[in-house]
């Protein structure tokens, strides 16, 4: 674990390089039907700004899920990835809870 100091793009070796900060969401599946694709919807809430009335939003992401596991109603967590189509950017990457 000895610091590479050569230069002015020094890299430590117990660092990986760092590839930019990906979103993480967590949401429920609602839709399953296309091919290894999912509709998570992610929501929330938060205050009005101005009323301060607390507001519930949502927001549909399609995802991708190479081994077609998820179902309607599981939990799962997805991850920003490259633009995969024209509409999926989001990536599957676990399925928190199956749904009963």
């Amino acid at each position: 674990m000895s610091d590479v100091s050569e230069g002015p793009l020094a890299v430590s070796e117990s660092t990986p390089p760092e590839r930019g900060r990906r979103k993480v969401r967590e949401g429920v599946v609602v839709s399953n039907h296309m091919e290894r694709t999912v509709i998570v919807v992610v929501s929330g809430q938060k205050p009005h700004p101005l009323y301060k009335k607390v507001v519930r939003q949502r927001a549909r992401f399609k995802a991708h899920d190479e081994e077609n596991a998820c179902s309607v109603g599981d939990r799962v967590r997805i991850v920003e990835t490259r633009p995969l189509s024209k509409d999926k950017r989001w990536r599957v990457t676990t399925i928190v809870e199956k749904a009963r």
